[in-house]
């Protein structure tokens, strides 16, 4: 085992581009792909590109903010404190990698949002506290628990099933959640997936190779620390000095967004959707600051940490563009569908949007574009609708381990580039590939 994880991790570092580097060759591919296997010229595969280039800046946004106010709420002292605490559970490397690892998978399965960031500013702290802790694996932990949000409350496909009116609500009506959140099948995943997750990225850190200094020690994670507790000015203050150091400006507009997020959730229940995860963490950050000049402080470090989502985001819609209007991804669905049977078509679902992922890693894009092609398939053959929707969510939170899209948020808090976490991330793939396997095959 020593051998295979230094194997990946050595290959991953040596040959795996920068994140953008990624975004652009997948590009290429997927351009060529469009040509060669479905006839699409290409001018034809240049207009889907620069179409669909501009077709996730909603989404883009709000991983922006997720990962600029997630930064500011933690920057304030209050936060810090109770991150810090939460880190003194820890105190030796394993114990490290195993908290921060379990945190992380709660965190997704409330809200795939707010665990990203969760599980990259607890990893800030314990790194800090434990610092011969393996610092890559321990991002690298906090970033396995993302492997379960489409198992939790904020996954995007069973939720979108059990809504009314969703788009293929004519074939298959509303599915309630207890037929894919809360069935049998799911909880044994995400039970077994949470239970094992730790330990095996423990057994991961056992099996690192010992002479690759990787220690938190070598590693800068100071960026993120409180903002400090100015000295109430003194002397003559302009007007607008006042304005800035004002705590009743931040307390009104701070009470103002609480009092939103109060009607939001009696108006809507337990709807933990990323707006309202940004919006909580905004207007907590505004109040925890206590004077605007100590949150637009916070304000410029944060934004410095989300050139990536910006400038990456735009290059993978240009590629679900491709993939889609070429007819590559539903190629790639109806191959699976036709080597499947009754029990076998939630599995293959699985695998199918593992692969497709890979070029739409967007849950409810993906689902547009399988859906239409899975469910039809379950109908005729008689295969768990369900299940097989089940099937399309956990392949496309399975890849995800090897997908930089989703880690761009937590490696920019962390500090760290994608070739650092993904020989660690690839074993967590293999390893989950069988829960998932039997629990939507065998249950």
């Amino acid at each position: 085992m020593k051998a295979i994880t230094s194997f990946f991790d050595r290959m991953v570092q040596r040959y795996l581009p920068d994140a953008f580097l990624f975004a652009v060759i997948l590009t290429i591919v997927v351009f060529l792909l469009g040509m060669g296997v479905m006839g699409s010229s290409p001018v034809e595969m240049v207009e889907y590109w620069g179409t669909g280039f501009w077709d996730l800046l909603e989404f883009a946004m709000q991983m922006t903010l997720i990962v600029v106010t997630g930064y500011i709420l933690a920057s304030t002292p209050f936060v810090r404190n109770i991150l810090q605490k939460i880190s003194t559970l820890a105190n030796t490397p394993g114990q490290a990698i195993l908290l921060v690892t379990f945190v992380a998978s709660i965190a997704c399965l409330i809200n795939y949002g707010f665990g990203l960031v969760v599980g990259a500013l607890l990893a800030i702290h314990v790194a800090r506290r434990v610092t011969s802790v393996d610092y890559r694996l321990l991002v690298a932990s906090a970033y396995s628990g993302f492997l379960l949000w489409h198992g939790g409350l904020s996954g995007s496909i069973p939720l979108l099933i059990a809504t009314e009116d969703h788009f293929l609500m004519d074939a298959i009506g509303t599915v309630p959640v207890t037929e894919t959140l809360f069935s049998s099948y799911n909880l044994f995943i995400v039970l077994f997936l949470l239970l094992t997750l730790p330990f095996l990225n423990w057994y991961l850190m056992k099996a690192r190779d010992p002479f690759t200094n990787t220690d938190a020690s070598t590693w800068d994670t100071k960026d993120y620390e409180a903002v400090e507790e100015e000295p109430e000015p003194t002397g003559e203050q302009t007007p607008a000095e006042r304005l800035e150091n004002s705590r009743i400006i931040s307390l009104i507009i701070g009470l103002m967004g609480l009092g939103f997020i109060i009607f939001h959730f009696v108006q809507n229940g337990f709807d933990l959707n990323l707006n309202i995860v940004n919006f909580i963490f905004l207007f907590l950050g505004i109040l925890f600051h206590k004077t605007p000049r100590r949150f637009l402080n916070s304000v410029t470090k944060a934004v410095k940490n989300a050139g990536g989502i910006i400038i990456q985001f735009p290059f993978y819609a240009g590629i679900m563009g491709m993939m889609v209007e070429s007819g590559l991804s539903q190629e790639m669905s109806m191959w699976f569908v036709s080597i499947s049977n009754e029990v076998t078509l939630p599995l293959f679902s699985f695998i199918s949007a593992g692969i497709v992922n890979f070029f739409v890693p967007s849950g409810g894009g993906q689902w547009a574009v399988q859906g239409p092609i899975m469910v039809p398939a379950a109908l005729e053959i008689g295969a768990d609708t369900a299940k097989t929707a089940m099937g399309v969510a956990w392949g496309d939170a399975w890849t995800n381990m090897i997908q930089p899209f989703w880690a761009l948020p937590l490696l920019a808090i962390a500090g760290l580039k994608v070739r650092d976490i993904m020989g660690f991330c690839v074993l967590i793939l293999f390893y989950s590939f069988i829960p998932i396997a039997i629990g939507l095959l065998f249950l």
